[in-house]
């Protein structure tokens, strides 16, 4: 048997831009000598309040606790002007306890509908800013009651998801309640009526922003009335009357930019609005289908107009905007944020484009339509970088998503885009992600995090991401607090723990303890982290030196707790994988038996494999396969219902992948080792499935069935259900045609445990006293067995060598039949001692192809170099088979093949023999 460990195979420089200083994670140079002494009570106020303002809102609340003096300053009002509560789970409860700090809270981030309806309880009276994501839940109700309670709202925005429960009556409520509202940007409005819009005009006289995004109706009329308008994007809205927008907003006053991307606008309303608007300076279409198929456009003949599309350049359109710089190329956005003199003109267009070249470019990776190749390596992935620069959190973060979207192109089967990829990579990516990774904001890291992790599934992203110190910094956010974080960082380290090499250096950073202890710290209701983390466990697990880390981690009892306990199926299939492979080395290590040993592990995987998920169904199959090569846990594992259960997954699985039926045959193969276990296997109906599978088109299929069916055969009750079950064809097949030598070589020997004689007298009683013994012809199935069996060792034979063997016994001429008759796989098999007997007792069978195949198998048992060599060697030395092998090597009637075979065993037994001796 072969243990067999499961992989994820997902079962990617030029000159470096450095991003502004941010705190960093793990920076030692803020780490004292520990042989100092150091008050950190005396530092001064002011030093105290700047570090805590580098600090996350967690980390602030546990510092402040430590003392008296630092407790008051830790609620001085300047650490409270802005709030990210999107990765912390706020109800009304947590706000009121925060409330009293809030006094002067001007910005707020929330994430989801119970959040939203807890904002009003913070009592922030003075609120300036809101911005919302995952709002499709909330409802009229709680954004009436929001802005109602904020009258000084400057700044509303809620997306990019859909606000699918936001009607025409929440935003009048919008216009009514906030005259002071600059920036209103909402996604997925069913209907943004006249009444709606008209409302906004009239009562918000300072509103300059406006995004109705990917909106199904919005009434374009009434927009042209919002005079106060400089910057209004409808992108990715449907439904556009193209004819009256041209017509009308061309008249809005103060309209500056305008963003229609990923819209059908043609190309005349494009060309009346640049031509007749005096205001309009930027026009941002990107991804306009209809637009980019008019070859004969030209934006060339609209002097002092940008327009932003897939098919212009827009890092030349940017650098067009600024009157001294003529040659920035991909620098424009850097050069323009480190300009010594600023024109607050430009700076406000240019903040607006960050914002909608963030979006849309992140809406776009999204769709990830056909023909955008070119694009994205050219132009998107080098903007996508230059945001990731910017100075708004917000952009950054939607830049750094996008880089995490734009390279997946299968998301089922995680699979990237290798030259989206490395494209980042050129392009010094990888260090920007990474900056941003070990920034102190929260939002940050967990977007970073996620496109280290899409990035790393190619190799060589992967290779540059270790190489820039990416495994400490991931390991360092797996021990993150926030569980976005975790989760994204888990992630991180799951992709790159695929490459060996990275392997020990998770280790090494201290990444499987922070995994094993994800697992313990979000144990229920945060499937993404257990996935990522046992999906990682189970990548790092397959290497010996690491799976012995991860059982010292209480890996074993976290995998476990998941195997008994999650019902998310992503978790199961991971946490199975994982056990699987810390049970994949037990000739190396405890970890087999330990696994057995963990309460509820067997009965948890027995469980597992009843599963309405094949890919749990496999993974659970292919680690009691793994577990049943420990003796202990082959009887645990029976007595847990295992025989049953995987009886019932090999006959449900015919149609199934085949790594589904190389587990569950291979399980059965593992359980069979056991002689009870076999004729229980049998009993339960086991022969039927074997067989079938053994007709698999798949070569490891082919071994684990061959293999399974071998075990079966050895017990004379299951060699008759076999012969009755039509299985003997099968066999012959496998044995001819298979692609595997393991294959057919087990084949063979299954075929000669059936007809070496025993069978015979049994097959007169029938396989059970409670049914009649199919009929059948066990002489025409006898002669066909031994044909395909004696054509098996011929096709190891070389008639050339084996004349001069026969002349000589020389060891050079016995080395050279070996040489082709050796199957290197069949060293990993390993016999029990009946087994050994029965080919030593097989040497004096009658059939001259039986005697042949006997001595052919012994051969392979005892080849110096094998797994199992000196092993099966004591056996036969035990059953005193070197006087049956002399015997058959100087037989005058015994087969040439059975003879030089006969020698070659004995001289692999003096070789053994000397070995042990030594």
């Amino acid at each position: 048997m072969n243990r067999r460990v499961r992989q994820k195979v997902a079962k990617k420089s030029k000159e470096k831009v450095e991003l502004p200083s941010n705190p960093e994670i793990g920076d030692a140079g803020l780490c004292p000598d520990s042989n100092e002494d150091v008050d950190w009570t005396s530092l001064p106020d002011d030093t105290v309040i700047q570090l805590f303002s580098c600090l996350n809102y967690r980390d602030r609340a546990s510092l402040s606790s430590t003392c008296k003096t630092w407790r008051v300053l830790g609620l001085s009002s300047c650490l409270w002007i802005s709030l990210d509560l999107r990765a912390h789970k706020c109800d009304p409860g947590m706000a009121v306890s925060l409330a009293s700090r809030c006094v002067n809270l001007q910005k707020i981030r929330f994430r989801g509908a119970e959040s939203a309806d807890a904002i009003i309880h913070l009592q922030a009276r003075n609120l300036r800013e809101i911005s919302g994501d995952y709002c499709r839940k909330i409802t009229d109700a709680t954004l009436s009651m929001i802005v109602a309670r904020h009258e000084a709202l400057e700044t509303l925005q809620l997306g990019p998801d859909f606000c699918e429960k936001v009607s025409s009556d929440a935003i009048k409520a919008i216009a009514f309640c906030c005259p002071k509202l600059k920036k209103l940007r909402l996604s997925g409005l069913r209907d943004v009526s006249a009444d709606v819009i008209n409302a906004l005009a009239k009562h918000c006289p300072n509103l300059i922003d406006i995004g109705f995004l990917d909106c199904l109706k919005v009434d374009e009329a009434a927009l042209g009335n919002v005079v106060s308008v400089h910057f209004l994007s409808v992108a990715g809205t449907s439904n556009m009357k193209w004819g009256v927008v041209s017509h009308l907003w061309h008249k809005l006053p103060k309209l500056i930019g305008l963003d229609v991307s990923r819209t059908d606008i043609d190309p005349s309303a494009v060309s009346r609005l640049l031509s007749l608007s005096p205001s309009l300076k930027v026009l941002c279409a990107m991804n306009c289908p209809v637009l980019e198929e008019d070859n004969a456009f030209s934006v060339n003949k609209y002097k002092g107009k940008l327009l932003l599309a897939l098919f212009n350049d827009i890092f030349k359109g940017l650098a067009s905007l600024f009157a001294d710089i003529t040659k920035m190329g991909k620098n424009v956005l850097l050069e323009w944020r480190n300009l010594k003199t600023k024109d607050k003109n430009v700076d406000e267009i240019m903040s607006w484009l960050e914002w909608i070249l963030s979006h849309t470019l992140l809406r776009t990776a999204e769709s990830n339509p056909q023909g955008l190749d070119v694009f994205w390596l050219k132009l998107g992935a080098p903007i996508l970088l230059s945001l990731m620069q910017s100075s708004q959190e917000e952009v950054q973060e939607r830049a750094a998503t996008g880089l995490a979207t734009f390279v997946v192109i299968d998301d089922e089967n995680a699979s990237i885009d290798c030259g989206r990829a490395e494209a980042v990579m050129r392009d010094g990516g990888i260090r920007l992600l990474l900056n941003l990774a070990k920034s102190w904001r929260e939002g940050l890291q967990s977007e970073a995090a996620k496109a280290i992790a899409n990035l790393s599934v190619n190799a060589n992203v992967a290779k540059a991401v270790a190489e820039e110190g990416g495994i400490e910094i991931l390991a360092g956010l797996a021990r993150s607090m926030n569980r976005l974080v975790a989760e994204e960082a888990a992630g991180g380290l799951w992709n790159l723990s695929v490459g060996e090499e990275h392997k020990g250096a998770i280790a090494e950073a201290g990444g499987v303890k922070a995994l094993v202890d994800l697992i313990f710290k979000w144990s229920s209701g945060s499937d993404g982290v257990l996935e990522r983390a046992a999906g990682a466990l189970a990548n790092l697990a397959a290497d010996d030196k690491c799976s012995m880390e991860v059982a010292l981690a209480g890996g074993v009892h976290a995998l476990v707790m998941l195997a008994r306990n999650c019902k998310f199926e992503g978790v199961q299939e991971q946490a199975a994988r994982a056990l699987a492979n810390l049970a994949a080395h037990g000739d190396s290590n405890s970890n087999n038996a330990a696994v057995g040993q963990e309460a509820g592990a067997l009965e948890a995987l027995v469980q597992l494999t009843r599963s309405l998920h094949e890919g749990v169904r496999q993974e659970a199959a292919g680690a009691l396969w793994n577990l049943s090569f420990d003796d202990r846990n082959r009887e645990a594992i029976a007595a847990a219902g295992g025989v049953e259960a995987l009886v019932a997954l090999a006959q449900s699985c015919a149609n199934a992948s085949p790594g589904l039926q190389e587990r569950a045959a291979g399980a059965l193969w593992g359980l069979s080792v056991s002689e009870a276990n076999s004729i229980a296997i049998g009993q339960e109906g086991g022969v039927a499935p074997l067989i079938a599978l053994a007709r698999s088109e798949a070569e490891d299929v082919h071994e684990t069935a061959a293999g399974a069916l071998w075990n079966l055969a050895f017990n004379r009750g299951n060699a008759l259900r076999i012969v009755e079950e039509g299985g003997v064809p099968a066999l012959v097949d496998l044995c001819s045609s298979s692609v595997s030598k393991m294959a057919r070589f087990m084949a063979a020997l299954a075929l000669a445990y059936m007809f070496d004689g025993r069978m015979d007298e049994f097959a007169l009683i029938g396989t059970s006293t409670e049914s009649i013994s199919k009929s059948v012809n066990l002489d025409g199935a006898r002669r066909m067995a031994l044909k395909h069996i004696e054509a098996f060792v011929l096709t190891f034979t070389d008639p050339q060598a084996f004349a001069t063997a026969a002349a000589s016994s020389a060891p050079a001429a016995l080395a050279q039949v070996t040489e082709r008759a050796r199957i290197q796989e069949a060293g990993h098999l390993r016999c029990s001692g009946a087994e050994i007997g029965r080919f030593v007792a097989m040497l004096r069978n009658p059939s001259s192809i039986l005697k042949a195949c006997a001595a052919f198998a012994l051969l392979q048992f005892t080849i110096p170099g094998g797994r199992h060599a000196l092993h099966h060697a004591s056996l036969m030395q035990s059953a005193g088979a070197a006087r049956v092998l002399r015997a058959a090597a100087a037989a005058a009637t015994a087969p040439l093949e059975a003879k030089i075979f006969a020698r070659i065993v004995l001289r692999n037994l003096e070789f053994h023999h000397i070995e042990s001796s030594i």
